[in-house]
């Protein structure tokens, strides 16, 4: 943690300071932000508040007093309840206005992490509560030198992984063998350990309709065999194990086939061209040395898909941010599921992945993009055509 940069960054946004409140482990960010771990899970609430000016103070339990021990600043104890306000009180005495990891109508679920009756004890101070939002992607989603390699190395890994279970599929028709969804999952899962690569979960290999859900994944009792003439998705994500590495997350389709169908390839098309739309957007506005926001790349897309009359078949946001975690903490690319206006900062990542879902099949095409201090680019291969799958 680097108190002079958060305070910096705290005058940058006229804010009098920063609450950290946890309790049980239930606020991630305030750990990774703070650059702790917690000795114990706390089973008692704990406040950590950096002003815009100043040293640091704590408020902690008298059960709990060592529980932030390794941050720097002073430190208040309390028992009661009416300590505890008397004590919040103090370390936010002069202040008006305060960030906290909380969220205006929960715009931004990844950061709503204090809940609604604390942050009306702050309010019943007399102190405003702000989102950390926009703090919390500049100290956690942006990535350094060693991350973007992690990520780098990680797609290609990941890419030819992609690769070989496209050609899986086509060795087992050619065989005259069958093989299906749960068959190619833990392919690649298998592919991912040997290839020194970690997941959450995933991935998604769905064919035909099983491709109109977005987040379908076959499962030991419930998946489809994939035969010839089948349309077929697959969304994998992983990153390097060990380290502070970072997701890459790609979705190519394919046919089992030597000519798509051209009611599938017109729909793939209008993805990709809106795929293409957005990336082109963030590029633009990197170029022309102007802010990018997120629901500005989404609008791209939607707009793209909008003019060829499948709007109504797109229902999710054009991307997410990437980190750590394969969804991020940073500006997501969305003006339907929420409204980001979190301007999309440099050295972040997010997914570009609009897709099309009809009854009978669904297409989907993602990219990652990252953002440097000067341009916005794709860090892995980019689908033009299906993959034919013979």
């Amino acid at each position: 943690m680097d108190i002079a940069a958060i305070q910096e960054a705290l005058r940058d946004e006229r804010l009098d300071g920063w609450l950290f409140f946890d309790h049980h482990l239930r606020d991630p960010l305030a750990y990774r932000v703070l650059g702790f771990e917690a000795p114990r899970t706390p089973s008692r609430r704990w406040y950590y508040f950096i002003p815009a000016e100043g040293n640091p103070t704590a408020l902690v339990h008298r059960i709990e007093p060592g529980m932030l021990d390794a941050l720097p600043g002073g430190k208040k104890p309390y028992a009661s309840w009416n300590e505890q306000a008397a004590g919040l009180k103090e370390i936010l005495s002069g202040c008006g206005k305060v960030a906290m990891q909380y969220s205006p109508n929960c715009a931004v679920p990844y950061v709503a992490m204090v809940d609604a009756g604390t942050v009306e004890v702050v309010r019943g101070l007399g102190v405003e509560v702000a989102s950390s939002a926009d703090l919390v992607q500049f100290f956690e989603a942006r990535w350094g030198e060693a991350q973007l390699e992690s990520h780098l190395e990680a797609g290609r890994r990941i890419d030819g992984v992609r690769r070989a279970a496209f050609e899986r599929i086509g060795e087992r028709h050619r065989g005259g063998a069958g093989i299906t969804e749960w068959d190619i999952k833990n392919f690649i899962l298998e592919s991912f350990r040997k290839e020194g690569l970690v997941t959450d979960h995933g991935p998604i290999v769905a064919v035909n309709e099983n491709a109109s859900n977005p987040h379908y994944e076959p499962a030991e009792e419930l998946h489809r065999e994939i035969r010839k003439g089948d349309w077929v998705l697959i969304d994998l994500w992983a990153k390097l194990a060990g380290g502070d590495s970072v997701y890459y997350d790609v979705t190519w389709t394919g046919y089992c086939g030597e000519t798509v169908p051209e009611e599938i390839k017109n729909v793939f098309d209008v993805v990709v061209g809106a795929r293409d739309a957005a990336v082109e957007r963030a590029r633009a506005a990197m170029e022309e040395k102007r802010a990018l926001r997120g629901f500005e790349v989404d609008d791209a897309a939607r707009e793209h898909i909008r003019s060829h009359g499948f709007e109504e078949y797109f229902f999710h946001r054009t991307g997410h941010s990437i980190g750590r975690e394969v969804h991020g903490t940073g500006a997501n690319m969305d003006n339907l599921e929420t409204h980001d206006e979190r301007r999309v900062i440099p050295w972040t990542c997010f997914s570009v992945e609009p897709g099309i879902y009809l009854p009978k099949f669904g297409v989907r095409s993602e990219v990652d993009v990252f953002i440097d201090d000067d341009s916005a680019r794709v860090t892995g291969e980019l689908q033009r055509e299906p993959v034919r799958i013979c």
